[in-house]
């Protein structure tokens, strides 16, 4: 059995079966498949699943996580880290975007490996605190639960992390969620350093009924407009997001796998684009919102 494949087993064995019978089952099994981890650029890598993105940033000071996907996903990860040559027993944070099931769900259990300290927002924090049950989120009633998360760290908006050489700034960009936050960093190699943008979804989904363009809180529009601005004007070279697909991950990495230069992943119009597209559909959303009914 492949040492990867074993360790997943392994965990898997450790920690109880996966959650066949969760809640979006399908998009569950499709989020969860299998996937190689990578280096994306420099000590950043790719220890997530093959449809939900989890990014590890390596330093000699320890780990820092990004995301913790599914409950389920959690072996996956922690194997993925393993196999990179990482001790999970060194993550020293775990950093969220948002704290919905399928980015948020497997911290708790990947903070128990050793204890690490788990950041968000303020509004974030809230919300992993409570399984993911946040009454002001667009999704509530429909999103998932999963395992609370203890003790979360807030981090101010434009404020940073440091890990040994590791600079890590969040970003609030509120709409998703209300606590959706983006994370940048840079990532060196060979003398050149990219900054990379962990931007989060900026896609307008919600429960039937809510309304982002609701005229008595005209501050979710406002703040979600804000949040697509940020990201837009954010330093970008290397573009991530929670769901690979949301920033053609795969497919750019394929297109380094064969060879291409320059290296696929770095694109310095990435941020303005993703940002462009969002905007594009969040107005069609309100369109929609605005129109009467049938």
């Amino acid at each position: 059995m492949p040492r990867l494949v074993s360790l997943i087993v392994a965990a898997s064995l450790a920690w109880g079966p996966a959650l066949a019978a969760a809640p979006y089952a399908d998009v569950r099994a499709e989020w969860n498949a299998p996937q190689a981890p990578f280096r994306i650029y420099g000590s950043t890598y790719y220890v997530g699943t093959h449809g939900l993105s989890a990014v590890l940033l390596a330093d000699p000071a320890g780990l820092i996580l990004i995301d913790g996907d599914l409950p389920e996903s959690a072996p996956q990860i922690a194997a993925h880290i393993r196999a990179l040559g990482f001790r999970v027993e060194d993550i020293r944070y775990i950093l969220n975007s948002h704290a919905h099931f399928d980015h948020a769900g497997g911290i708790a259990q990947l903070q128990r490996l050793r204890g690490a300290q788990v950041v968000a927002s303020a509004s974030g924090a809230f919300a992993m605190e409570h399984g993911g049950v946040d009454p002001a989120d667009p999704q509530a009633g429909v999103a998932s639960s999963y395992p609370a998360v203890r003790d979360v760290r807030t981090i101010a908006d434009g404020a940073t992390l440091a890990l040994g050489a590791l600079r890590v700034t969040a970003h609030y960009t509120p709409g998703h969620t209300p606590g959706s936050t983006s994370w940048t960093w840079d990532a060196c190699e060979h003398g050149r350093c990219e900054h990379v943008v962990y931007a989060d979804s900026l896609t307008a989904v919600s429960a039937d009924g809510y309304r982002f363009g609701d005229p008595q809180h005209p501050q979710r529009a406002e703040d979600f407009r804000r949040a697509i601005a940020t990201v837009a004007a954010l330093p970008c070279d290397i573009l991530l997001t929670p769901h690979p697909s949301a920033s053609n991950l795969r497919e750019r990495l394929d297109a380094r796998t064969r060879g291409q230069r320059p290296d696929p992943l770095i694109d310095a119009n990435a941020c303005r684009a993703y940002a462009a597209t969002a905007l594009k559909n969040f107005d069609a959303r309100l369109q929609r919102e605005r129109a009467p009914a049938q």
